[in-house]
């Protein structure tokens, strides 16, 4: 790994540009995230959200523009070394028929081997902690596909975690879970990012990313129309310009932060 300040951001995008089938879906984008932060990506559906995180994940090449990781060009490095470097928690990801979860979650220490380090107990280790993290130790002997959506999106969630990775992305983690569920999910995150882990995630919960990111970025039409800290991005007229939606923000009664209060508005009934 390249020599770094300690204060350098590992993973940066540098005027990049991303598309699907020609059609330009993040535009001229330069953004960074901060060491050692909990940085959520937020705005509206169909902003460039996502696209922009698999961007960064080297899921998607840019049409123009770098990606760099850890002081080189992303696209530089082999598909494993990338993996060793940065967990990934992807949208949608579907499992192999048949696979129980253990084998799963194993899964996720594949960058690990090689012809000279096959399995081993530690990687073990890795896979029943990340279990362990996401309450889903007694799911391990069972097959994926039958799992609910939630059970299935925590078994995801140990996979990503198993990478033992310091750097982790997720797009929406918390889909299909329950409240109860989503809020234990988002509490891990956050211990983990306490731990000193650094965390870019993707949610549409506006009072999650208020509640747990220390680092905000907000989209808009394939653009950055805001980052930084919560109190300083989730205003209500930040919320009204991103997602058109009549707010207010008071003081979150448990951590003082933002919390968002949408409106009630009219719509005039149809005959």
């Amino acid at each position: 790994m390249p020599d770094l300040a300690p204060d350098s951001a590992r993973l940066r995008a540098e005027h990049i540009s991303l598309s699907y089938d020609r059609a330009e879906i993040v535009h001229d984008l330069t953004t960074e995230v901060p060491p050692g932060s909990f940085t959520v990506i937020i705005g509206a559906n169909a902003c460039g959200k996502s696209t922009l995180l698999r961007g960064l994940s080297r899921l998607l090449r840019p049409s123009s523009g770098t990606v760099i990781l850890d002081g080189a060009d992303i696209s530089s490095y082999p598909a494993k070394e990338v993996a060793r470097r940065i967990g990934l928690l992807p949208q949608s990801a579907t499992a192999p028929d048949g696979i129980t979860v253990a084998d799963l979650v194993a899964r996720g220490r594949y960058p690990h081997q090689s012809m000279f380090r096959q399995w081993s107990e530690s990687d073990e280790d890795a896979v029943r902690e990340a279990l362990e993290w996401t309450g889903s130790t007694d799911l391990r002997e069972r097959t994926v596909d039958e799992l609910s959506g939630g059970q299935r999106q925590r078994v995801w969630v140990s996979m990503a975690l198993a990478q033992g990775t310091d750097l982790l992305l997720l797009d929406e983690p918390t889909t299909y879970l329950d409240v109860a569920h989503q809020v234990d999910l988002m509490e891990l995150f956050a211990d983990l990012n306490r731990r000193g882990r650094t965390i870019v995630a993707v949610l549409h919960d506006l009072n999650h990313a208020a509640r747990y990111a220390t680092h905000i970025i907000a989209m808009r039409e394939g653009r950055i129309v805001a980052e930084g800290a919560p109190a300083d991005v989730i205003t209500s007229e930040r919320v009204h310009e991103v997602f058109g939606l009549a707010n207010v923000v008071i003081d979150d009664p448990v951590t003082g932060g933002p919390l968002v209060v949408p409106l009630r508005t009219l719509r005039t009934e149809r005959a």
